[in-house]
C-alpha cells in the first residue's frame, strides 16, 4: 500500500526490484494507493493498473477493507512545513499528517512500513511524536523503529538527495530491519577522480554521475515548449511517456544572455559585472541582490556538473532562478525528461498532467533507486519469515 503515493517514486522502486536479477519476476505489486493530487493519482494508475486507486484526502481513508491483507505500507507525507526552503514552519498543518499514516498502519497491520520524509523531519517535535508512538500504549506498539539519513546516490542514483527514513518492523518478524547498506559512496567517487587517496581495496562504487542521463537526452531533439494535445482520464492531460516530455522553455533574451556567460559548473556569481546587448540596449547580466550576497546557496542560475550527481531535483527544476537546474553544457534549463530520468523512472512511465502538474509530480517522488534498495532488505526479511513459517507452522 502506497499511501501519499504521488506518481508512484516508491510503488516503481518496489515493482522494479527483482532478486533474480534483470528480467526476473518482480516479487512487489501495489494493491492500493491513496493520493489527494488527482493528476498524480492518474499517473501512478497509468503506471500501476491493478491498484486499487483512491482520490481522496488520507483524513478520509478507511483502510478497514485492508487489515491483515498487506504486507508492506510505504509513504512520503507532505513535508514542505519541514523544508529549509520554507525556513521550517512548525505550526504547517501538513506537518501533522504523519499521524495519519500512523492511524493506517495501526489499522492495516503490515509486516513492514516506510516512510520517507525530508532530512529536518528527524529533528522536528512531530518526529518525536512518531518515537512516542512506538512505545507500550503507543498506536504502534506493535512495531520497533530503525531510522537514518539516506543520501540517493549512495544507492547508485545521479542525484545528491538526503532523506530520512524511517523502516517500522512488526515485533512478531523479530530483529527490527536494518536500513540498505550503501553500495555507492563519495569517497569512492573522489578516489575514482583522484581527490582521493587509494586505501586498500574499494569497496563500494563511486557515486553514479548525470553524465548517463545526458547521453541519453542528447539523442533525442527538443522540437516544442509544450506538450501534445491528448486528454484521455477525466479530463486530465496524458499519458505522455517520459520521452514525450523533452520539452523546452521559451526564455527571455535576458535569461538567454545570463545562460550564455556561465561556464561549465558555474552560477550565478560568473554574472557580476557582466553586460550584453539585447534590444539594442547595454543591459547588465547581474542583480544588485545577487552581487550582495557571497553566502547562501551558490546553486542559483547554475550549471549541473559533469562527472557529479546532480543536486536535489525539486518541483521546480525548470526555473534555473530556483536552483542548479542549468544544462551541463547548453543554453538552456533542463527538460522534464531530464529531470525524471536523474529520479530513476523508465523512459516508458506514463504521465499525467500539465508540465506544471508533471514537474511537481517528478520533485516530489522518492527516486526509484533509493526505493528498490529499500525495497531489497525488506523483501530478503520476508522472504526469511516465510521460510521460516514453512519449517515451523508459526507465523
Amino acid at each position: 500500500m502506497d499511501l501519499f503515493a504521488g506518481c508512484g517514486g516508491f510503488s516503481e522502486g518496489f515493482r522494479s526490484y527483482t532478486p533474480g536479477g534483470a528480467g526476473a519476476r518482480a516479487v512487489f505489486e501495489t494493491v492500493a494507493a491513496v493520493d489527494l493530487d488527482r493528476a498524480a493519482l492518474a499517473t501512478f494508475q497509468a503506471n500501476h493498473p491493478s491498484a486499487d486507486v483512491m482520490n481522496l484526502d488520507i483524513e478520509s481513508f478507511d483502510p478497514s477493507p485492508f487489515a491483515n491483507r498487506v504486507d508492506v505500507i510505504t509513504g512520503g507525507p507532505p513535508c514542505q512545513g519541514f523544508s529549509g526552503l520554507n525556513k521550517v514552519r512548525w505550526d504547517d498543518p501538513r506537518n501533522s499528517l504523519w499521524r495519519e499514516y500512523v492511524r493506517v498502519v495501526s489499522t492495516v497491520q503490515p509486516k513492514v512500513f516506510v516512510m520517507e520524509n525530508v532530512d529536518r523531519f528527524k529533528k522536528s517535535h512531530e518526529y518525536a511524536g512518531l518515537l512516542e508512538s512506538v512505545k507500550p500504549g503507543g498506536l504502534l506498539s506493535d512495531y520497533a523503529l530503525v531510522e537514518g539519513l539516506l543520501n540517493a546516490a549512495d544507492y547508485g542514483v545521479p542525484q545528491a538527495r538526503k532523506r530520512t527514513i524511517v523502516i517500522g518492523t512488526h515485533r512478531a518478524l523479530g530483529k527490527p530491519i536494518q536500513l540498505p547498506v550503501p553500495t555507492h559512496s563519495r569517497n569512492a567517487f573522489q578516489q575514482a577522480r583522484g581527490l582521493l587517496p587509494f586505501e586498500g581495496e574499494a569497496m563500494l562504487q563511486p557515486w553514479a554521475p548525470v553524465d548517463g542521463v545526458f547521453h541519453r537526452s542528447g539523442r533525442l531533439s527538443i522540437k516544442d515548449t509544450v506538450l501534445p494535445e491528448r486528454c484521455r482520464i477525466d479530463g486530465v492531460p496524458g499519458p505522455f511517456r517520459t520521452t514525450e516530455l523533452h520539452i523546452g522553455r521559451a526564455p527571455q533574451a535576458l535569461s538567454l544572455a545570463r545562460y550564455a556567460v556561465i561556464p561549465p559548473g558555474g552560477n550565478r556569481k560568473d554574472l557580476r559585472g557582466k553586460w550584453a546587448l539585447i534590444d539594442g540596449q547595454e543591459v547588465y547580466l547581474s542583480t544588485a541582490s545577487w552581487d550582495g550576497h557571497n553566502s547562501g546557496s551558490g546553486d542559483v542560475m547554475g550549471r549541473l556538473k559533469l562527472g557529479h550527481p546532480s543536486v536535489t531535483i525539486r518541483t521546480e527544476f525548470f526555473k534555473p532562478e530556483k536552483g542548479r537546474y542549468l544544462h551541463p553544457v547548453e543554453n538552456r534549463p533542463i527538460t522534464h525528461y531530464e529531470a525524471a530520468l536523474i529520479q530513476g523512472f523508465p523512459e516508458d512511465y506514463l504521465w499525467h498532467g500539465t508540465k506544471v502538474e508533471i514537474a511537481k509530480q517528478i520533485g516530489n517522488a522518492v527516486p526509484v533507486g533509493l526505493a528498490r534498495a529499500l525495497a531489497s532488505v525488506i523483501h530478503d526479511r520476508l522472504e526469511l519469515g516465510t521460510r521460516a513459517h514453512e519449517r515451523t507452522g508459526v507465523r
